[in-house]
């Protein structure tokens, strides 16, 4: 009797481990991956230019953050105008609404639910309001290690003590910070920027600023982006239409102002070429409207890590491309033979051609006023006895295109350029596109 409880005892015990151990296997398998040691560098897809409620968006920042997420982005910076979205904010929820042009509320209310989602007031007396929440209240939410990371931004919005319109955007702030206001573009340029990079050494973070859409107004010409060196960035695909990428029969587009002021740049001032951002700028979400749409332009980073720090680092370094549509599986300059080489993706029957871009030693660097232009614009360089600036050096179909400098460039860029429409179609972008950036200038 003794033999056959002992048996039973035991029996019990080892079904009890056997419980134990498949429940901790289960437990272990749902533990997120270990974080790697020295991990090789990948391709992260973000957009560093994004709305929401918060300013003059037409949607939640959840309902905006999870739409990218969902899209296989990695990285997203919301950057509404002059705020950081860490107050207590109250909106109606008729002006939301009425803002969205559908019931943006009833959408967002059915997506995250009574117990996420904050109201007072009653719509019987018009007084019914829903909480925004905060920056670190949707951060923590939707953000994933090694899958979807948030920059906090802000949009730097205004003009310069003559009356030019300029916006900038300052990624991964760790405070609000005023738009400075200086008697010309280039003095209020260099003024953010001396604010943004006191703010980053203040508070120990990887801070950058990039200039926003330098056509929407013809804030900002290619002079002025020549001449503030300490400035790296501007967007050369803004996905707002109507903010003149493209340019007019009179006026440089944004294409031609990157290379007239990286020529400028590095031929004048001895100073490294701007570096190009394609983002969204994107304010409606509803599908009613079609002109802020998010989807028309991100950048592709190559970094080790998914973080704000590794993101910004990478940016600084260069080592990324802009996308409305075409990705790439790299970009490489080799120094030695100085060679620009490219492997694109292949997809379905899309077909692609790339233009090798750039100037020349002994390139015009005076260029003329243009005829009939009221106020400042981007002179015109073209030159019948100078070398071109925006020269297309090579013109190269295929999936892996390559240019081999000759001597003489100042630097080359690459545009690719697909057979496609892009899935989220402007009407200032006919087909997909991407933008590598400028090499072969050190």
């Amino acid at each position: 009797m003794l033999y056959h409880e002992r048996d039973m005892l035991t029996s019990s015990r080892l079904r009890l481990l056997s419980i134990c151990g498949f429940a901790g296997l289960l437990a272990l398998a749902t533990l997120p991956a270990q974080v790697e040691s020295d991990p090789p560098a990948r391709w992260w897809k973000g957009n560093l230019h994004t709305h929401t409620l918060w300013s003059d968006g037409d949607d939640f920042p959840e309902m905006i953050t999870e739409w990218y997420r969902d899209k296989g982005y990695h990285f997203l910076a919301l950057s509404d105008h002059n705020l950081l979205s860490s107050s207590e904010r109250w909106m109606p929820v008729k002006a939301i609404n009425a803002r969205a042009g559908v019931d943006a509320f009833a959408k967002y209310r059915k997506r995250f639910g009574d117990s996420w989602v904050r109201t007072r007031g009653s719509a019987s007396d018009g007084s019914y309001e829903v909480r925004l929440k905060t920056f670190d209240e949707y951060r923590t939410l939707v953000e994933e290690r090694n899958r979807f990371l948030m920059i906090q931004s802000e949009e730097l919005t205004g003009a310069s003590g003559d009356g030019r319109t300029l916006h900038m955007n300052a990624s991964n702030l760790a405070e609000q910070l005023p738009y400075q206001i200086g008697s010309t573009i280039r003095e209020t340029i260099v003024r953010n920027l001396q604010m943004v990079e006191e703010s980053a050494k203040r508070t120990g973070r990887e801070v950058m600023l990039h200039v926003n859409h330098p056509n929407y107004k013809w804030g900002v010409t290619a002079e002025d982006l020549a001449a503030v060196v300490g400035e790296q960035f501007f967007e050369v695909w803004n996905g707002v239409d109507g903010d003149n990428d493209p340019g007019d029969a009179t006026r440089a587009s944004t294409d031609e102002i990157w290379d007239i002021s990286s020529t400028l740049r590095i031929a004048r001032y001895g100073a490294a070429p701007l570096y190009g951002l394609a983002t969204d700028d994107s304010h409606d979400y509803h599908g009613n409207k079609p002109r802020s749409l998010p989807g028309r332009g991100w950048i592709m980073v190559r970094a080790r890590h998914l973080t704000p720090e590794s993101i910004v680092r990478a940016i600084r370094a260069g080592q990324f491309y802009s996308s409305a549509g075409v990705e790439l599986d790299d970009v490489a300059f080799d120094a030695a033979s100085k060679t620009l080489s490219l492997k694109i993706q292949s997809r379905g029957s899309e077909t692609f051609v790339t233009r090798f871009i750039g100037a020349r030693k002994g390139a015009n660097l005076e260029g003329r006023a243009r005829a009939g232009i009221v106020g400042e614009t981007t002179r015109d360089y073209k030159s019948a006895s100078a070398p071109a600036i925006g020269e297309v050096f090579a013109q190269v179909s295929g999936l892996t295109p390559s240019y081999r400098m000759r001597g003489d460039e100042l630097y080359v860029r690459a545009v690719i350029v697909s057979s496609a429409t892009p899935d989220s179609p402007s009407p200032e972008l006919r087909f997909k596109q991407a933008w590598t950036q400028p090499v072969g200038w050190r």
